[in-house]
């Protein structure tokens, strides 16, 4: 089982680098969201071995820390490692690069990774299909489909469990482009 003090560690670092981020289109704080990929990743390492569970656990909670705040990789580094910080770079788009090529960029870091990340990936993007904002246009919420599917194609080996709640999320998710 994973450490708990470690886990009270990430969540506290990633509540306090996300404390002025909402989850976008709600009203609630964005711990939210990181405390949902972390319960999919839990109940994964509670139905099957996905590797290292410390690892999956404090990516979890860190995987949008360098892409949606100031946080800093060196500070990554400095409060959990080397290890944590190569998951949550895995995990973080590339901006230099064009949009459309960033997620098949990040999965192919992710891929490189290891199974902790990519079931890290899986969670994060079963916890994403929700309700797509009210803001969304419709290419927009077909554009969200096809990545998932593409996560769903790539990472899909890594652990039956994710991948089967992610297929039924996205099958779930299709109520949106009508």
């Amino acid at each position: 089982m994973w450490n708990q003090e470690k886990y009270q560690k990430a969540i506290a670092f990633a509540g306090f680098a996300h404390r002025k981020q909402l989850v976008p289109g709600e009203e609630y704080n964005y711990v939210v969201h990181i405390s949902n990929v972390a319960a999919e990743t839990a109940r994964a390492i509670c139905s099957e071995t996905i590797g290292d569970e410390d690892l999956a656990i404090q990516c979890a909670l860190l995987h949008d820390v360098i892409e949606d705040t100031e946080i800093k990789a060196e500070e990554i580094r400095n409060e959990f490692g080397e290890e944590v910080l190569n998951g949550v770079l895995a995990l973080t788009k590339n901006e230099e690069l064009r949009k459309e090529d960033r997620m098949v960029d990040s999965l192919k870091r992710i891929k490189q990774a290891g199974k902790e990340i990519a079931c890290v990936k899986m969670a994060d993007r079963i916890t994403n299909l929700q309700a797509p904002p009210g803001y969304w246009k419709k290419e927009k919420i077909k554009k969200y489909m096809e990545e998932s599917i593409l996560i769903y194609n790539e990472l899909n080996v890594y652990s039956k469990f994710l991948s089967d709640r992610l297929k039924e999320k996205i099958k779930e998710y299709e109520k949106y482009l009508s």
